[in-house]
């Protein structure tokens, strides 16, 4: 702003002072404007944590592909030979393996439920 101990010294510098002044309080105003926007401050901020976290998920998957590969390696290689053929055979054809899995889980979650409803623990 202008200091006040130094007035102006004709209608000139006067006008320059009155412009001046003008401009940093419409710079004022539109800080202050910025700040009291919580919509627009919130909107910005859901848009920054989208974008991290659209970037951490590209990093996960990446991250348990590479560890999926690796297991898969050390599958094939490692064990007696009927456990690998039948890993192979699972990597090469995983819906029956999937299935299989699901219909464990669902024996699985039957038993424990039978078990709760007749008070065996």
């Amino acid at each position: 702003m202008t200091e006040p101990t130094g007035g102006a010294k004709g209608p000139d510098e006067l006008r320059r002072q009155i412009e001046r002044t003008r401009g940093e309080l419409g710079n004022t105003v539109e800080e202050l404007a910025g700040k009291a926007d919580v919509k627009g401050r919130a909107l910005a901020r859901a848009a920054d944590l989208r974008d991290k976290a659209g970037a951490m998920t590209v990093q996960l998957r990446s991250s348990a592909a590479q560890a999926g590969h690796t297991v898969q390696d050390r599958a094939a290689h490692v064990g007696p030979r009927p456990v690998r053929t039948v890993v192979q055979a699972g990597m090469r054809h995983p819906k029956p393996v999937l299935m299989a899995g699901a219909a464990g889980a669902v024996v699985a979650v039957g038993v424990v439920r039978w078990r709760h409803a007749h008070g065996h623990r």
